[in-house]
Formats: C-alpha cells, structure tokens, sequence
C-alpha cells in the first residue's frame, strides 16, 4: 500500500483497501513494472463481466467502454473520472491503465491510418495525481511500440497542461498526451488528449478512436484475442532529450510571455513591488515549471510560496472526514478555491479555503497582499487579497465574498468573473498606455456561463465579444476559425458566427485581448502572430495559462499598491468608469451524489442515479430551447411554463431561451440564468448574473435543483416526440455551430531533421 503522508490519507487509502476485492489485487495481468518489452494479450474473456467460477479473467471492458465512449461524446474537459489509487489497473473504476492502455493503442492506430510512412512525435506530460507517471509510461511505451516518438521530461517530472499544450502547437507535434484532472478531487484522473494544435480533442476527434477501441475489441470477438505491444521503458522513442535541451521549453515560453503579456509595462512595474505577492502552489506541481519562468523574466524575488512540495492529496486541501450534513466519512470537496458549501447549520463558508489555514499562515502578512491560488495542472486561478475588516459592507455591495482571517482582517475572495473583469480592464489599460490598443481591432472569446459584465465592458470598450459554449476546447476552435480567415484573406473582415447565433464582424486582422471562462481559466494574445517552428500562425495559445493570468495580476497589484488602493475598489472603478450593470454572479453546483464514496459499486450507482436525475433537469429546459427554435413553442408559453412552475420567480420580462452548445441560456432584460448538465460527472450547474445578487442567486438555486418534473401546462405546450429527441436534436445543433466555417486543415508533418534543431 501506498506510504500516507497524513492521518486523513491514511484513512482514505484503508478505506480503498478495504473497499477492493482480493481478486484485483492479486491481478499482474497488466505488470509495467516489467521495464523490458512484452505484449499484452486482450481475451474475450477480458471483454465480459468477472466470475470467480466461470470467468476469472473477466475484467467487464465491454462495460467499461460503454461508459468510455459515452463521455467522449460530449466532455468538456478530457475524458476523466474516478480511480482505485491503489490498484490503478482496477477496470471497475472509469481511469485504469488497462483502459489508458486501451486508449492508447486506438489512438496511434488512428495517428498511423492519417499519417502512413511519416515521422510521428508527440508528447506526454503529467501533473501530480496518484498514479500519473505509471500512466505516463504506459502511453509513452505503447506508443513507441507503435513506431510513435514521445517527448516526456527528464525522469517523466511533472508540467503544466499548458506547457504540454503550447509545446504541441510551437514544435507542431502530431499532439500529445497530458494527465490531470484539473482541480477535482484526488481520487479523479483523466487523459487530456491534445491535438497538433495543442488544443483539447473536439467529441469528433475523440469518436475516431473510440470507433478504433470497438474495432478492437470486434478482432477480438473475431480472432478470440488482440495484441497490444508494449515497448521496453529505456526504448529510444522515448525522449527525454528535447526536453532536456529545451528546459521543458521554459525558454521558449518565456520569449511567447515577452512578446505578450510579459512587456516591459508589466515586468518593471512587477520589479518595483514592495510587499511580496504569495503563491499558493495547491498539488505543488506548478513550483517546478513557474519557478522557473519567474527567474528566467527576473522576477522570482517578488514572490512567495505556499505548499512548494508536490502530493498527490493536495496537502489535504479541501479535504474533511464529515459530509456537508455532519456525518463522519471522507468527503473531498475539490481543490476549487471559488466553492461555497454549507454548514450544518445552514451557513455559507469556503471550505478549500478553510482548509489552506490562512488564519495561521497569513499572520505575518500585511493588508493588500495578494494571494493567487492555483490548481495542480497551472491553468486556473483565484486572486484573493488580504484587506481591512472595515471594508465589509463596502466589499459586500460589490458582490465579493471574503473569509475572516484575524486581528480585523478579511481575506476577500474575488470570482473568475470578478478578478478577469479587472484584468482584462488592466491590460487593455497597458496597451493603450503603450498605444498599442488601436493598432489593430480587439475582440474577446468567452463562454456563455461567464459573466454578463464582461459583455458590457467590451462593448463600452469596443470589443467585439464571441461566445462560446464552456469548454476552453470551444474557445481554442474559434481562435482557428479566425486564423484560417486570416490566412485566407489578410485584407478582408473576419467574421465569425458564436453560439448564440450572432454573426460577429471583428474587422480586419483582429486580436484577441482576452479569452476566458468563468471558472478560473484564461489566455491573452499576442501583439504579433504566433508562429510555430514549421511556421503556422496562431492568435493565441490553446489552453489556459495561470502563468499568463499571474503576470498581469501582479502588475495590477503593482499598480493598486502604489495608487494605495485595493483589488476590491479597482473593482468598484471598472464597474462605474463602463458602466455596467450586470455587477454579479453566482454560479450554483448541485452534485447528485458523494464522488469520495470509496465502494465503487455504490459509486457506480449512486452516479448513474444522479446522472438521471442531472438529464431530468436538462432535458425539462433544453426542450423548451429547441422548441422555439424550430417554431413549435412561443417565448410566451415558455414564460407560462416557468411561471407555473416557478411560481416565487417572475419570468415577465424574460426575452429569450437559446440552446447554447451545451446547456439551456434564459436571457432576461436584466440578467441570464443558464442551466447545464455537467459534460463529466453527475451534476448540475446553474449560473446566474445580472443587477442584483440576490435575484440571481435565487433564480439559479431553484432552477438548478429542480427535479425536472413535467407539469400539466409542459405537457400541454410541448410535444412529447420532441422532449424525447431533444437532446439528439441539441448534439446535432452544437456539431452545426461547431462544424461552421471550422479550420479543418489536415495537419503537414514537418521535416523534424529540420525544424527540431536545436
């Protein structure tokens, strides 16, 4: 069993011990720690259910793969979800190695079929979590076993997602393979699979191996088996060399962070802090690589850090031995800094937060110090900033949340929505202060469920704004589709049509002064196109950075400190200087089940009964949207519908009810409400914003846990036939958003002899 590093792992790890049948644990069917080459043999007997009489060898991959391709389908974020920790080959859980294995194997038989009698590099990168390096290897020898080069660190160490992602697109690799699962609960894993862009696979990248993955397991129900080869460990497809070379392209992304965001306006003001902005390094994976780049901009010296040592329990941040109603178990509420539960007592508080013990550990620092939290894979960040107790009601009429700390001190706790809104206002500051802003028209991608101020202050900005359905997948496919038009007609308007519907004129030669969500990630552009070593261009890279959003924050904070002025109030500055009105934003996550339950079997159902309950109240909406739509309901009815429904709202001056790609938005005159099933897991989030908080918070708290139950007037005005093929009609709808005007260019494997020189 794995060594605990504290009491609460401990009783995590007895519990998945105690949770695991003898016969998995007895199993060396899949044994890497066997360095030399060997093949593994898939068994029809593998495919069906264990039997200890009559099928001991069965592993229920037929099951597993069910559940496997349903996810790829419509996922957002990689295809993720819980695994046994201690026996990572465990095929009841939906991430094992024989499943990775399985994947792998699809993924290159694809890779080979697209690119016959070619070189094929790509790359493999990892975060913290339990078990990644064994999956790491897996995917790197499987694939050199396939003739497959893959890039991996020196001595497979940890990266941010985003390195892995710019590396892909900036040495035009076929792609790669990273291993996270963002800010989820330790027992989660996913892959990401990365395209040559560096960008998440779209569900129809994904569809091509998961049809790979079924023809294998048809050979097998054919031939009665299928090989898989597994490389040896020291093969020399497997490269830790490059990236050696490369620092594991520190350099290289450092010259991408000097021709954005890193400009000398950011880096001198940065250079002249006087109190010292903390880090806290949640996993300790993002330490090794951020370091690193702070010292190489020559900056490092302003900056302190929290938890530098990397733990696959997150240093039990986030993490209790009671539920939410008090009894005693592991319960893991994420390491999402931004997460408001409830006491027993009906009380909101942060519990990652509450976790870090910044009572304790902020004692020493002084008022207006900045703390940025960020995730184990680097790519989101929370700002937050120690601030004066006083300020409460001040702070609390801008909408931000905060957590008393001590001695008259609060630690305020701005949203993504919040914290992106200042940065975006600061860095469009700096480039007009450089006088840069009007050398080229400026637009903004971002998703629905973020918030309605941002729209507001592009538009007083005049920025063009395109929006998207969540994912930052959906905003890396825009920023092709305005790539493709630019390489093909340089001189004429880009235009671009959003999930809303809108065709969206964003002039000639466009930059992208911001891409983003509301959930803690986002990128910036660059002045200049960016240009890969085989020479494709890009506006932007393709996967959120907090590096990026921790360079501009610390300039901001920069700035405040010597105007003498909070985030908060800077805050308050960008709402009355654009005038927005939309000041707030709630996001509700109603989760259907306990994802810590360590039984998998409990799991299993309890998610699949959640996952109903999640689709119940998806589909009670969505309907509506496609109905109007396609001209069989009136926004009248709907308004009838939701009335009689939801009879403490007032749905009177809701304008309209639009399918967005993934969930069902409800624009009002005054505010959104948007309902959406979790693209990975058995929840349901609500988001809200809009003039008054409270509104908002009310509108999304009941629409979001409502059972989805049709009531006499729903049946009345809408056709069943349609209710039960609404969510067929809404994935063909987001394929035709997505499909439009795409950048489908097959990817040119380049001459590597030639652009990998280094």
């Amino acid at each position: 069993m794995k060594e605990p590093h504290c009491e609460l792992e401990k009783s995590l790890f007895e519990s998945v011990e105690s949770k695991t049948p003898d016969y998995i644990k007895a199993d060396k069917l899949l044994n890497i720690d066997n360095k030399e080459a060997f093949s593994f043999r898939l068994k029809k007997e593998h495919l069906e259910p264990y039997d200890a009489q009559n099928n001991p060898e069965g592993l229920n991959l037929k099951d597993w793969f069910k559940n496997y391709a349903k996810e790829a389908e419509v996922s957002t974020a990689g295809i993720r979800g819980p695994q046994n920790i201690l026996y990572p080959h465990d095929t009841r859980f939906p991430i094992n190695l024989i499943g990775i294995m399985l994947a792998t194997e699809a993924k290159a038989l694809v890779a080979k079929e697209l690119y016959p009698d070619s070189e094929l590099i790509k790359l493999a990168g990892c975060e913290v979590r339990y078990n990644s390096q064994e999956m790491l290897e897996l995917i790197a020898r499987v694939q050199a076993a396939h003739g497959i080069k893959t890039l991996v660190s020196v001595d497979r160490k940890t990266i941010p997602i985003w390195l892995a992602s710019f590396l892909a697109f900036k040495l035009d690799l076929l792609g790669g393979e990273y291993i996270t699962s963002s800010h989820g609960i330790s027992v989660k894993n996913a892959t990401k699979d990365l395209n040559s862009q560096g960008s998440q696979y779209l569900p129809e990248e994904s569809m091509l191996f998961v049809d790979k993955i079924k023809y294998i397991f048809d050979e097998v129900d054919k031939n009665g088996y299928y090989d898989i080869n597994i490389a040896s460990n020291n093969d020399s497809l497997i490269s830790e060399e490059l990236m050696k070379k490369l620092d594991d392209g520190v350099k290289l992304y450092k010259q991408y962070l000097l021709d954005g965001v890193a400009k000398n306006a950011n880096l001198n003001l940065i250079k002249s802090l006087n109190e010292k902005i903390v880090i806290e390094n949640v996993g300790g994976s993002a330490y090794r690589t951020l370091s690193r780049i702070l010292k190489e901009l020559g900056i490092e010296d302003k900056f302190v850090w929290m938890n530098k040592e990397e733990d696959p329990f997150f240093h039990g941040i986030g993490k209790y031995d009671t539920d939410p109603k008090g009894n005693k178990t592991f319960y893991d509420y994420s390491v999402d800094a931004t997460v408001i539960a409830k006491d027993k007592d009906g009380n909101p508080y942060f519990p990652v937060i509450k976790s870090l013990h910044y009572e304790e550990k902020l004692k020493s620092y002084p008022a207006g110090t900045a703390v940025l939290i960020t995730d184990p894979d680097h790519d989101r960040l929370t700002v937050c900033q120690i601030e004066s107790a006083d300020k409460i009601e001040y702070i609390k009429s801008l909408g931000v949340d905060y957590v008393e700390l001590d001695n008259g001190r609060i630690l305020t706790v701005f949203t993504a929505n919040q914290s992106f809104l200042m940065i975006m206002d600061f860095w469009a500051q700096q480039l007009k202060a450089e006088g840069l802003f009007e050398n080229h028209p400026r637009f903004m991608i971002k998703t629905t469920a973020s918030a309605r101020s941002w729209d507001e202050w592009a538009k007083k900005n005049n920025i063009k704004v395109v929006n998207v359905p969540v994912g930052f997948k959906e905003i890396a496919n825009v920023m092709k589709k305005v790539e493709k038009q630019i390489t093909d007609n340089p001189e004429k308007e880009v235009i671009i049509t959003d999930v809303l519907g809108n065709d969206i004129n964003l002039g000639v030669n466009p930059k992208l002064i911001f891409g983003g969500e509301e959930s803690g990630g986002m990128i910036i552009g660059s002045e200049e196109l960016i240009k890969s070593h085989a020479g494709r261009i890009a506006i932007a890279m393709r996967e959120k950075s907090a590096t990026e959003a921790i360079i501009v924050a610390s300039a901001l904070t920069s700035y405040l400190e010597k105007e003498h002025k909070t985030m908060s109030q800077y805050l308050d500055d960008v709402f009355k200087n654009n005038e927005i009105i939309s000041k707030f934003d709630i996001r509700e996550d109603i989760s259907y089940y306990n994802e810590s339950e360590p039984d998998i079997e409990k799991l299993k159902l309890a998610k699949a009964a959640g996952e109903a309950k999640r689709t119940k109240n998806d589909v009670f909406y969505l309907t509506m949207a496609v109905a109007k739509k396609a001209g069989k309901m009136t926004l009248e009815q709907i308004r009838e519908i939701l009335s009689d429904t939801f009879k403490e709202l007032n749905f009177d001056n809701l304008i309209d009810v639009k399918f967005v790609g993934d969930g069902t938005y409800l624009e009002f005159s005054d505010k959104f409400i948007e309902i959406r099933p979790s693209g990975t897991d058995a929840k349901t989030k609500a988001y809200g914003a809009g003039a008054s908080k409270d509104e908002i918070k009310n509108f999304a708290r009941i629409m979001g846990n409502y059972s989805g139950d049709l009531t006499d007037l729903y049946t009345k005005y809408v056709d069943m036939d349609l209710y039960d093929k609404a969510k067929e009609i809404s994935l063909k709808d987001y394929a035709v958003f997505t499909n439009k005007d795409a950048n489908n260019a097959k990817f040119i494997i380049p001459n590597y002899s030639e652009t990998l020189r280094f």
